[in-house]
């Protein structure tokens, strides 16, 4: 690989008629156009569509599915998993309610103690979306019909401890440093929003994108920010 490389710079930067001619040819044949019969790559496009579509949902059905029920303490209805399986790290109990959709490119952590395990509770009509990560610390409670965008991330514990010496020797993070995380019933967080361990947010509350959630919440309103603040009430909007 390293030749080629080297070839390739090589008569990229050359000043040779015959090379620079040669590498022109090579631009213009690597961006041809070609004529292609559009009909028949629509075809083709709907059938690749539609075939990989049939392996997903036969795959989410009877596979991912069923292997992440495999982990959870309670089995529920109506559990809409896509894009695989999230990943799942840690001690980690995991309740989920009825008609709740994951996304398989999310990460489920709970932080190892010796004194109880960590414990996640979701209620029904939950939505978690691509790249959420929630980190749970003692536990994180979601209620009915909250919504994550994607990249949200449920902060419950940090993973190392603030001492720089106890960080290098590779210990834990402190009882001090972890909290529950709870989110009631219709919270949404945009997308890119933090929220860290000791944090309520209320019921129906809103956090704008790209929000870090350092205290509690009240319900009804819009927040934002880094720190997140009240902007104003959402109830003049409905």
């Amino acid at each position: 690989m390293d030749l080629i490389q080297q070839l390739k710079q090589r008569i990229k930067h050359t000043q040779h008629p015959a090379t620079k001619y040669c590498f022109a040819l090579y631009k213009k044949l690597s961006t041809a156009d070609l004529p292609l019969p559009i009909s028949l790559y629509r075809a083709i496009c709907t059938l690749h569509l539609s075939t990989v579509y049939c392996l997903q949902t036969i795959s989410r059905l009877f596979y991912w599915t069923p292997m992440f029920k495999s982990r959870l303490q309670n089995q529920p209805k109506q559990l809409y998993l896509y894009c695989g399986m999230p990943l799942l790290l840690g001690a980690l109990d995991i309740y989920i309610g009825n008609n709740c959709r994951i996304n398989g490119i999310t990460t489920f952590c709970g932080r190892n103690s010796t004194e109880r395990r960590a414990r996640l509770i979701i209620g029904d009509n939950v939505d978690v979306s691509w790249q959420s990560t929630l980190a749970v610390g003692t536990h994180i409670i979601i209620e009915d019909n909250v919504r994550l965008a994607a990249k949200a991330f449920l902060a419950g514990y940090p993973g190392h401890p603030l001492d720089p010496v106890a960080r290098a020797k590779g210990l834990a993070d402190t009882p001090a440093q972890i909290g529950p995380i709870h989110l009631k019933r219709d919270v949404w967080l945009g997308s890119n929003v933090t929220v860290l361990a000791g944090v309520t947010i209320g019921e129906g509350s809103v956090i704008a994108t790209g929000s870090i959630v350092t205290k509690d919440i009240p319900a009804g309103v819009l927040a934002g920010g880094v720190p997140a603040k009240v902007i104003r009430a959402i109830a003049a909007d409905i």
